[in-house]
């Protein structure tokens, strides 16, 4: 189960709107075949293991880090398929909350006469696809704040400055977290202020491009930046307030990008549950926010923030700098969001530590 988790989490931002599932086929001690949810979310993870083992597969057991689905759709139901290919045993780490497999999936290999058992490594498995069954039973992604700052919290200087503050091993593991999520989210200060291009580079990914998600209520971006300049190359999704000028509307869409309108909230902030629950609609499970320290404020406010993954700089900038997070409004500490630490570990001169909202 070990290994079909490893494979599954090969496939993080790679499959949405479905999830990533790693399947292993073992029989008489020896792997006869593996396999996981293909990019796109097809073939799925059982079939691809099927068709490498074969003949092989007959009297095998399954490991599948997630319930085989019931149901046809686009792809006849895996179930089926292991059940067809004679597998008599299949070990499930976690059940499928979808509503077409929700048990169905277990309750069909069952009835196929195979001995089915559910729950091995399954924190492990909800780890790795917690995205997914966050979009299904709460119906947004989940969302994770990478924070890169000084010891004293801060993102750049007085004056702006901020390339770079951390090290190049921190700022590789970054592109391996975009690679990792579905979606970049940044707001429009960080457009305006640093020209992003949000991709993945320097990993043997050149192809894989998760979708640019950019905040801005008036839609106050430069368009002659790097984003404006690829928005038909790669997918940018903006998000903006439904009265923003319906000019600078008609020039996004020219350049390629999606528009999606959020309505405002009464305190002058575009509404963000909203936007998560319009994310989750467009089959988003997994985002990953870079800033700005408004932007990361709000998602915390509003308690949408799952996870925060910060690397921590060995200097510091003092109070004249940008802090990393804007103001809260925390009147008393028991009021202040927390967070319970996951890990911590040292990423060349940098501090790397990842902490997970409590509750």
């Amino acid at each position: 189960m070990r290994a079909a988790l490893g494979l599954a989490r090969r496939g993080l931002g790679r499959t949405w709107p479905n999830p990533t599932v790693g399947c292993i086929l073992v029989r008489g001690g020896t792997v006869v075949g593996r396999g996981r949810t293909a990019a796109g979310g097809r073939p799925h993870a059982e079939a691809r293991a099927l068709a490498e083992a074969g003949e092989r597969a007959r009297g095998a057991t399954a490991y599948v880090t997630l319930e085989p689905c019931a149901h046809t759709g686009a792809t006849p139901p895996c179930a089926d398929a292991l059940a067809a290919a004679g597998v008599a045993r299949v070990v499930v780490a976690i059940e499928d909350p979808d509503p077409r497999v929700n048990g169905a999936g277990v309750e069909a290999l069952r009835r196929a006469g195979l001995q089915v058992e559910v729950g091995l490594l399954a924190a492990e498995a909800l780890a790795v696809n917690r995205g997914f069954l966050l979009r299904l039973t709460q119906g947004r992604p989940m969302l994770t704040l990478k924070l890169a700052a000084s010891l004293d919290g801060r993102i750049a200087t007085g004056t702006g400055e901020s390339r770079w503050i951390t090290g190049p091993r921190a700022r590789a593991e970054v592109h391996l977290m975009r690679a990792q999520h579905d979606a970049v989210l940044v707001g429009a200060g960080t457009v305006r202020n640093d020209d992003p291009r949000l991709d993945v580079r320097d990993l043997g990914m050149a192809d894989h491009r998760p979708v640019r998600l950019l905040v801005s209520g008036t839609l106050s971006l430069p368009r002659d930046g790097h984003i404006g300049r690829t928005a038909r190359e790669v997918p940018t999704w903006i998000c903006h307030d439904p009265e923003a000028d319906p000019a600078r509307r008609d020039a996004w869409s020219e350049l390629g990008a999606e528009l999606i309108e959020i309505p405002w909230q009464a305190d002058g902030q575009l509404d963000l549950p909203v936007l998560m629950q319009r994310l989750g609609d467009r089959g988003l499970t997994r985002v990953l926010c870079e800033g700005g320290a408004r932007l990361a404020a709000a998602l915390i406010e509003d308690d949408l923030v799952d996870e925060i993954v910060c690397y921590t700089a060995g200097l510091v900038l003092g109070a004249d700098a940008i802090p990393a997070v804007g103001g809260l409004d925390v009147a008393a500490l028991q009021l202040a969001p927390r967070f319970r630490l996951l890990e911590s570990t040292q990423v060349g001169p940098d501090l790397r530590s990842r902490w997970r909202r409590r509750g």
